[in-house]
């Protein structure tokens, strides 16, 4: 058994110092409960949408190698408590820039992935490679980055990597999707009347903006991986556009082992019955695979497009 938390907040933009505090605090009530590890959401220490509206020099001044104050606070705080701790943040390194994600785990290693599918500034670069790796609690853990959960082959390919426990931290909910059907915006003032009409806020946060665009996938690609999926998103305002938390942990089976009921900053712990994993339904399917139909899947069709270009542009 794992003890396990996902923990959402409004992060406040360009201002580290005013959000490793809030982690710090979070990650203490976590382990308080008998968190052993702890993920919190993508770009958490920076804040998220509003980086698109910087100039490129902006984002360099912003940005911090995973050497810098950051991520070593981050990595002592680790050591401190005795637990891992999963932060996003804006990586520099060697005049790049990256959406990262690093777990700072008790015994001082540091893994970092790097988002595959970023798409958030012209100046912000794409990772590529996956990441999975051991753990002290004798369970592999893979990290994708919010829209790297999108696309079913970096889920597939994290499991085929030995991940049985998946690491997905977004800033998600109530963004402007190009597909007619797909998500739309939640008006911010809606977060900002939650006070006088609790109800609205709760209403659009679990509707087809929010929980309910989340229910159309996410627990399929628990399911069909035989992998925990560990959900952690931001809550509240990020520049013009509402993060719906909605945070949760799915198990193997494609079941809700805990979710947050609020709209809110919350903390959710839950623990993983990693017996689960070995007889599940996802990973029967994978023993089951015949890998020589699928070079389709590694080759080009001529009409792949960028992030960016798939992101904001027009649907074809």
């Amino acid at each position: 058994m794992l003890r396990t938390a996902v923990v959402q907040f409004e992060p406040v933009p360009d201002d580290p110092e005013t959000n490793l505090s809030t982690v710090r605090r979070l990650a203490q009530q976590a382990v308080d409960q008998g968190a052993q590890l702890v993920v919190f959401p993508e770009m958490c220490l920076l804040g998220y949408w509003h980086l698109r509206r910087h100039p490129a020099a902006r984002l360099h001044e912003l940005a911090e190698p995973r050497t810098g104050p950051g991520i070593s606070a981050v990595r002592a705080l680790a050591r401190e408590l005795g637990a891992g701790l999963g932060v996003g943040w804006l990586e520099a390194d060697a005049g790049r820039l990256f959406n990262a994600y690093a777990v700072c785990l008790p015994d001082g290693e540091l893994h970092v992935h790097r988002k595959l599918h970023a798409f958030e500034h012209e100046a912000i670069s794409s990772g590529d490679g996956f990441t999975v790796f051991d753990t002290p609690w004798q369970v592999r853990v893979g990290i994708l980055i919010c829209w790297d959960n999108n696309l079913v082959e970096n889920v597939r390919a994290t499991a085929l990597l030995g991940a049985t426990v998946l690491l997905a931290p977004h800033q998600t909910g109530g963004t402007r999707s190009r597909s007619p059907h797909g998500m739309k915006p939640i008006p911010v003032e809606v977060w900002h009347r939650r006070a006088e009409d609790p109800a609205a806020v709760e209403a659009a946060f679990n509707g087809p903006n929010g929980r309910g665009w989340l229910m159309r996938w996410l627990p399929a690609r628990a399911h069909d991986n035989g992998l925990f999926v560990l959900f952690s998103n931001g809550v509240g305002q990020d520049d013009d556009e509402l993060r719906t938390g909605n945070s949760m942990v799915i198990d193997p089976y494609g079941r809700i082992v805990a979710e947050t009921p609020v709209p809110a900053e919350a903390v959710v712990v839950a623990d993983l019955d990693l017996d689960l994993v070995p007889a599940s339904t996802g990973q029967r399917w994978l023993r089951g695979r015949r890998p020589e139909l699928y070079a389709v899947l590694t080759e080009r069709r001529g009409d792949e497009l960028s992030p960016r270009e798939v992101r904001f542009g027009r649907p074809r």
